[in-house]
């Protein structure tokens, strides 16, 4: 029987959920036996070489890339999972969304403290920089989103239960100590 194919991947955020999916400890040698990883920074795998039963994205979408990005998993992948606070509200990237792209831009690039003020004000301006988004979104406000992990950043617990409950089709059981965030 083959494995099921799982991928992953980061948007706008810090990679701190796949740093938790990391601290699954040993428990990654079980999932390695138990998946065949595709398109994900585990094994360096850039683009997809199969259709995956489970995409694991972390990070909301605050540039065009990031759209192009989730999209294509979803495209990719049977069952997409959203996985922690900025996948899920937009996190700390959405906290410029009060705040016009323009003004977050010149803050940036012409009035930050560590600009010389005698150094010409240049913005970046390149066909191949993605465009900035209106604001931060979260994924399900772009995609079909199946499952949501919460947290900032889940547990390692929260992932290894989720992951093994949807690989062997077992119900998920998830404690309150799974779920809190202190």
């Amino acid at each position: 029987m083959s494995k099921p194919v799982v991928a992953t991947a980061s948007l706008a955020g810090c990679f701190g959920c796949h740093m938790s999916v990391l601290d699954i400890d040993d428990r990654i040698l079980q999932l390695i036996d138990l998946v065949e990883f595709n398109k994900s920074p585990v094994d360096d795998i850039k683009t997809f070489t199969k259709t995956c039963d489970i995409g694991i994205i972390e990070g909301g979408c605050c540039n065009s890339e990031n759209v192009e990005n989730l999209k294509e998993f979803r495209k990719h992948c049977k069952i997409l999972i959203s996985l922690g606070e900025c996948a899920i509200m937009g996190g700390l990237p959405a906290m410029r969304n009060g705040i016009p792209v323009k003004e977050c831009m010149e803050e940036a690039y012409y009035n930050c403290p560590t600009i010389d003020k005698n150094d010409p004000k240049i913005m970046p301006n390149d066909d191949e920089l993605p465009m900035i988004l209106d604001r931060v979104y979260p994924l399900h406000e772009i995609v079909k989103i199946d499952y949501y992990l919460p947290g900032c950043p889940p547990r390692a617990d929260l992932i290894w239960e989720a992951l093994v409950a949807l690989i062997t089709g077992k119900e998920l059981s998830l404690p309150y100590e799974v779920l809190k965030f202190d």
